[in-house]
């Protein structure tokens, strides 16, 4: 239920929030695992009286909280896990307002306007080109920080989309923004296509003619009604601007394995001149060449806990060479790459 106090409480909470189903989603799977929660609740802020009583929990809390399960229970694909648990009806509004529409691409339409009402970060674009395609961005949280909640929407939206049109629909192809190395067979199998990563877009894409599917729950009357309720609910929801920063890092993350995180690419990116955007960041007290650097600092860290080369993490932040990767991360942390993943896994243990 949407109250009219809601519209201030992402103020309240620091950014956008959500309804906080993949949250409670990983809870029930952490308990059922026998792994108790609370401890990584309370490091990543979650409360857990929000979890119980179903109340809005932050989108980068409940980011770091799927991080931490994923950790917890072993389980490097943790958001596909809860995905293919998830019952679809758990999505309330979103779905039964998709549900209940004509077509495939009316009920994706639905998706896009009203996908925030369940997550205020999540952005959906509707692409009708001659590819069909359902783009996820996000908006004032920082994407590098995130690959399981990313991954979950995926996989809920084309389970809906599957038990909407009512076969097994598989896409011509999915990307993916952050890195993933080793085995992908299970991801894979789960969309049943080939499924990229290091692209320059989150996206699931399909053949041309797929839009037009008919819906098996097509019910105009009720689509009318629940259109007017998520109308109604997205009328009292707050709109968060995100800060300019975040705006820059979820452009330059999907450039940096291309070498191509510049001023010009970035501020082409974002339909500004160099100077347009060099006077943007000025104003806010940023420079590019810090928010890159913090950017790089804060996804090395995360592949060095991933056990990769150092090779490979100097390509995927788009350093020309291992040494200047290395440079770095003792800039960074005072240690050498080796080092460093050392202390951390000795600090994780």
């Amino acid at each position: 239920m949407i109250t009219r106090d809601e519209p201030n409480i992402s103020n309240l909470l620091g950014g956008p929030t959500a309804w906080g189903l993949a949250t409670r989603l990983a809870v029930k799977h952490l308990e059922h695992a026998g792994i108790d929660p609370a401890p990584l609740l309370l490091r990543s802020k979650v409360p857990r009286i929000a979890v119980d009583n179903g109340t809005r929990i932050s989108v980068n809390a409940q980011i770091r909280f799927l991080e931490l399960a994923g950790y917890a229970s072993n389980d490097g694909w943790i958001g596909l896990t809860l995905a293919g648990e998830c019952d679809l009806r758990e999505m309330g509004m979103l779905y039964y307002v998709a549900a209940s529409s004509h077509q495939l691409g009316d009920a994706l339409r639905r998706v896009a306007r009203y996908g925030r009402l369940g997550n205020e970060a999540l952005v959906v674009h509707l692409k009708e080109t001659s590819a069909r395609s359902i783009g996820l961005s996000y908006s004032g949280v920082q994407r590098h920080q995130d690959r399981h909640q990313i991954e979950l929407f995926a996989f809920v939206f084309l389970r809906l989309c599957r038990r909407i049109v009512g076969r097994n629909l598989t896409p011509a192809k999915v990307t993916f923004v952050h890195h993933r190395s080793g085995d992908l067979g299970q991801i894979w199998r789960k969309f049943g296509c080939e499924v990229e990563f290091d692209t320059n877009a989150d996206e699931i894409i399909f053949d041309p003619g797929a839009m037009e599917l008919p819906l098996a729950g097509d019910d105009p009357f009720l689509n009318e009604l629940i259109v007017k309720m998520c109308e109604e609910a997205i009328a009292v929801r707050s709109t968060n601007v995100s800060p300019f920063r975040i705006v820059v890092e979820n452009t330059i993350a999907p450039l940096l394995p291309h070498a191509e995180a510049t001023t010009r690419v970035v501020a082409r990116q974002l339909g500004l001149s160099e100077r347009t955007f060099a006077r943007r960041l000025a104003a806010e007290g940023l420079s590019f060449g810090d928010i890159l650097d913090a950017l790089r600092r804060d996804l090395a860290l995360r592949y060095l806990d991933e056990d990769l080369q150092s090779s490979q993490i100097a390509w995927l932040l788009g350093f020309h060479q291992p040494s200047s990767f290395s440079h770095a991360c003792r800039r960074w942390t005072g240690k050498s790459p080796s080092e460093c993943r050392r202390a951390r896994t000795s600090t994780a243990a």
